[in-house]
């Protein structure tokens, strides 16, 4: 599977819309810490190998002042070992842009299912705290440039994460070579104004008019593929705002043939982190219901897909299994 091209509005957790502001005070507080105790950590610091015991530090509290990319691998996987040290060579490169997690699936089996990881080598990052997958298998060093130079570059505009700053870098032949091939850059295309603002609204927690302004986009471009994946985050988000939880999850055990509870409940497991259950959730109604409830139930799965991601492993697993049950 090859890099997707990767746009936190599409495949960030939605708790990334809360996470944005308080990550860019972690990370300015981080920085102001990090200056106090005589700068960043040395270049070796750069790739880790972590196990469950060290995720939390070593990950999720690191990623709100630098994008953590994570490196499931194990021993006995040949293309891990192809990956792996371009990832290292990679890391060093970037100076502190970006920092390496590697996972050994073997010794850490719970982050392998948390993250559900369905083959290997597979790579995520972490940013905020928010988890996203960027690529599966091994790929081509240009395609895992661009991917990690997309994530920097979200990174940053979204959640004023900035890396690590006075890192030595580490040039490479491959990398000054691909520079003076490549010859002038061309200019970036100009940024989508109307798209800027409805970004800008959904991180705001502007739901309605972050929802008016993807609308807005997609009457001009139908086919944005980036202002569809916003507008199906906002109106989840719209829809679970006010929720009891509590509340929501009972009427949906105790009404299982009721099409909007489930629905309901799904939503709320999906804001919550747990993609599984809430795909799960809707296949089964889809796999109990006919005509009007059916379609509906299919309907919203779709909908959560385009919110996780069509490259996600589990959107994936979950295409299948909505197949089975319908055909």
């Amino acid at each position: 599977m090859q890099p997707r091209n990767m746009s936190m509005s599409g495949v960030v957790d939605l708790a990334a819309v809360k996470a944005a502001g308080e990550a860019k005070q972690k990370a300015e507080q981080s920085r102001a810490d990090a200056a106090e105790g005589g700068g960043p950590p040395a270049p070796s610091g750069l790739v880790m190998d972590v196990d469950e015991a060290g995720f939390e530090a070593d990950v999720l509290q690191r990623s709100a002042e630098v994008p953590v990319v994570i490196d499931f691998w194990a021993e006995w996987c040949e293309p891990c070992k192809q990956l792996g040290p371009l990832l290292e060579r990679l890391a060093r490169e970037y100076a502190g842009r970006f920092l390496l997690a590697k996972i050994d699936v073997d010794q850490n089996q719970m982050l392998f299912q948390q993250f559900g990881v369905q083959g290997i080598p597979a790579v995520f990052a972490v940013v905020a705290g928010q988890a996203l997958p960027l690529f599966q298998g091994a790929a081509p060093e240009q395609q895992i440039r661009e991917t990690l130079d997309q994530l920097i570059q979200v990174s940053e505009q979204r959640f004023g994460i900035t890396g690590l700053q006075g890192v030595p870098g580490e040039a490479t032949e491959a990398g000054e070579g691909a520079e003076e091939a490549a010859g002038p850059q061309a200019p970036e295309p100009p940024e989508n104004a109307a798209l800027a603002a409805a970004h800008s609204a959904l991180d705001s927690g502007d739901l309605n008019g972050a929802v008016q302004a993807y609308k807005n986009v997609l009457s001009d471009e139908p086919g944005n593929t980036e202002a569809q994946l916003g507008l199906a985050q906002a109106e989840l988000l719209g829809r679970v705002q006010g929720l009891d939880a509590q509340q929501v999850r009972a009427e949906a055990a105790d009404r299982p043939t009721d099409v909007g509870a489930q629905l309901r409940a799904a939503d709320l497991e999906l804001v919550g982190g747990h993609v599984e259950d809430a795909f799960g959730r809707i296949v089964e109604t889809v796999k109990r219901t006919a005509g009007d409830d059916r379609e509906s139930a299919r309907l919203r799965l779709l909908e959560l897909f385009e919110v996780v991601g069509a490259d996600d492993p589990r959107v994936v697993t979950a295409r299948s299994a909505l197949a089975r049950v319908l055909f």
